[in-house]
């Protein structure tokens, strides 16, 4: 079993040989908090026998520490005693015992003073000399007969108020790197708490508690156990009626402060620490569960069986990181970031190419289900956008009744016209053919537009554009200008429809409705909203008069006469007439400005209907047209076009000797985050080659 726990030692040296700061695979370890003042460095240091972590005040440990204490059989011919019991003295320096940092390989510390001076010197080459603090580990080994097979991960005291020349926000910078190591699910949590202080306000349980609620995960360690008041003891604590914990608690007794300071041995105050326990009357009947030796063994067991159960999750997590980083990193050029010459630009420019007709054609396999996209959203401008905009024109919104008798009355000239006129149907046709040239250029606006939005995706899910940022900016820029360029043919081509739309009225379309059947459909509709004609008299068997000539007698009374232009007099009616003389003919001159504002008369209202009924019908067929040519249009001369000229484009601006080095220049961003990768996936492969020997 005790392998196991060997076996992730393996793996965090792994990660931490290669510099990384961060561990994507969340390793089982048990990470120690508490706050400044709860003993956190006496425990450790009882647990390995050894007088080895800096002490002082403030914040000493700025680094979390990885600590791996390795058993092995004592090799001198002199019997040291049982693995995990306490050494028989706390000299300096012994051959059974050393220690190694992971920044310094192949190093034996044998003076474990020694092992002080290059944590503190570590943290001050990362950290500099103030109280700053750093996420990145140290890792320490060591190896000694005396210690059982464990790992703990040290890491920086809680403090709330900045003392010196600490950051102002040292407690959130801490409480940040506390919760990094301790919200992994796999970590088991080694509350430190001072028993001489109220439970409910431990610093550590708090934050393990939000971390882990039901107390799961978390030991606690009851610490100064010794300098509680007289009749006092934790024992209501250990049995979990204060604050319950699955793991429980553990009750130890540390040196003290006079104790450190008179260098008392680690040895005499673990044989303090076990007379304490055996001769308290509150805890003598549970001593065997008390103190140093047996939280040491707790701690064992415990990250044995949490190693066994989360092993195949770790293996799987390392398989599909190893496989994910080799992908970026094979997008970033590999670890040497081959491939950088001309040959670069020939592959970006046709997967390119590639891509932008996949997207266009919609042939491509990863097909999105939530949005439309490419050329989807083209056809969604033209069969959408663009053709409810021209069907949703009216040619009478900007055209009214008035307007066009006056149109009639102008195309007539000095002679009213006998017949229904054309002229005047093809000015007002004309005009509202020419309406739908504005909607058509922004059809072609708004294609433009998405295919720059194509541009954009495809430039940013190529992870080589990342890396080469220049090549980005060029590439950019070279489509775009090719797009433009495009739009100017394109923009013509539909100017160019919409004129030939106009300029031809073709009234012998064969859906187009002809004027005699315009005329008879505009009698229809006024005969039938007339009045039913009068009945004879039932008397003389005659009609009734005004019957004939147009509804009116054949004595016809000139004055009552409407004149041929009555639309032209406001509600129908003449000016009154002054006479300048009596006798002479009553006249005015006309006003300035003439525009027909009257009630129309029965012909002009006819004339009035059967142009606005011509107008209807040929504006259908225009539309019709023009919804159907004008994406057309914009297909030959901007999508198709980009289509086939596209990668030529793109290679007569892009592959130029002059250039190319200039443009595969790499950003620094990149550089950095290969070596990042490749140190990752060196990291992976030995981790998985580690896990593979575990049957």
């Amino acid at each position: 079993m005790e392998s196991l726990i060997a076996v992730v030692n393996k793996l965090q040296d792994a990660f931490a040989a290669s510099g990384l700061t961060s561990n994507p695979i969340d390793l089982p370890q048990i990470a120690v908090i508490g706050s400044q003042s709860s003993g956190k460095s006496s425990v450790l240091e009882n647990i390995v026998g050894r007088d080895f972590l800096p002490r002082g005040t403030g914040i000493v440990t700025r680094r979390p520490l990885v600590l791996q204490l390795i058993n092995r059989p004592a090799t001198s011919t002199k019997k040291e005693g049982e693995a995990g019991s306490e050494p028989t003295s706390d000299k300096a320096s012994n051959q059974d015992e050393w220690g190694e940092f992971l920044h310094r390989p192949g190093e034996k510390f044998f003076d474990f003073n020694k092992i002080r001076d290059e944590i503190v010197a570590d943290t001050e080459l990362k950290t500099g000399k103030n109280a700053g603090i750093s996420p990145l580990p140290i890792g320490l080994r060591i190896f000694s007969p005396h210690v059982l097979t464990l790992t703990l991960i040290d890491l920086p005291g809680l403090t709330k108020v900045p003392v010196g020349d600490q950051p102002r926000d040292i407690e959130r910078q801490i409480r940040e790197m506390l919760l990094k190591f301790i919200m992994k699910p796999n970590s088991i949590i080694l509350a430190v708490t001072a028993a001489n202080t109220d439970l409910a306000n431990s610093d550590g349980l708090k934050m393990a508690r939000e971390c882990d609620p039901e107390g799961t995960r978390t030991i606690g360690v009851l610490t100064k156990v010794d300098l509680m008041d007289q009749g006092t003891d934790v024992v209501d604590i250990l049995a979990g009626r204060i604050i319950p914990l699955r793991l429980g608690y553990v009750p130890v007794v540390n040196r003290g402060q006079r104790d450190i300071d008179q260098k008392r041995p680690i040895a005499a105050a673990l044989e303090h620490e076990k007379q304490f326990f055996e001769n308290h009357s509150s805890y003598r009947s549970k001593a065997s569960y008390c103190g140093t030796p047996y939280l040491t063994r707790r701690l064992n067991t415990i990250l044995m069986h949490h190693i066994k159960a989360t092993l195949p999750d770790i293996k799987q997590k390392i398989s599909s990181n190893l496989t994910k980083y080799e992908q970026e990193l094979a997008s970033l050029g590999g670890p040497q970031g081959e491939g950088s010459n001309s040959n670069v630009i020939l592959q970006i420019i046709t997967e390119f190419c590639a891509e932008f007709r996949t997207a266009i054609d919609g042939n491509s396999g990863d097909l999105s289900l939530n949005e439309l996209s490419g050329g989807a959203r083209i056809s969604f401008v033209f069969h959408e956008l663009f053709s409810n905009g021209v069907k949703s024109l009216d040619p009478y919104d900007q055209v009214k009744d008035a307007d066009i008798r006056t149109i009639l009355y102008n195309s007539s000239g000095s002679s009213p016209a006998l017949f229904v006129g054309t002229t005047a149907f093809e000015v007002i046709i004309k005009q509202q053919i020419k309406r739908i040239e504005e909607p058509a250029l922004k059809c072609a606006g708004l294609v433009y537009d998405e295919l720059m939005r194509i541009l954009n995706q495809l430039l940013s899910k190529n992870a080589t554009f990342k890396r080469y940022p220049a090549l980005r900016d060029r590439f950019f820029s070279t489509v775009q200008t090719f797009y433009r360029k495009s739009m100017v043919p394109t923009n013509k081509l539909v100017s160019d429809l919409v004129n030939m739309e106009s300029t031809y009225i073709n009234t012998g379309h064969p859906d187009f409705i002809s004027g005699h059947k315009a005329m008879a459909i505009v009698s229809d509709r006024m005969n039938a909203n007339k009045p039913p004609p009068p009945a004879h008299d039932p008397k003389t068997g005659k009609l009734a008069p005004g019957t004939l000539n147009n509804g009116r007698d054949l004595d016809v009374d000139l004055k009552k006469e409407e004149g041929f232009f009555g639309s032209f007099w406001p509600g129908g009616k003449k000016p009154a007439a002054s006479a300048a003389k009596k006798g002479a003919a009553a006249m005015e001159a006309p006003p300035q400005v003439l525009r027909a504002s009257g009630t129309l008369s029965e012909r002009e209202t006819m004339e009035t209907e059967v142009i606005k009924l011509l107008i209807s019908s040929y504006f259908s067929l225009s539309k019709r047209t023009l919804i159907d040519m004008v994406p057309k249009a914009i297909m030959l001369n901007l999508v198709f076009h980009a289509k086939d000229d596209l990668q030529r484009e793109l290679l007569g601006e892009l592959y130029k000797p002059d250039t190319i080095d200039e443009i595969l220049k790499e950003s620094d961003s990149v550089v950095q985050r290969r070596k990042e990768v490749g140190k990752m996936v060196q990291a992976l492969m030995k981790s998985e080659a580690i896990v593979a020997s575990v049957v």
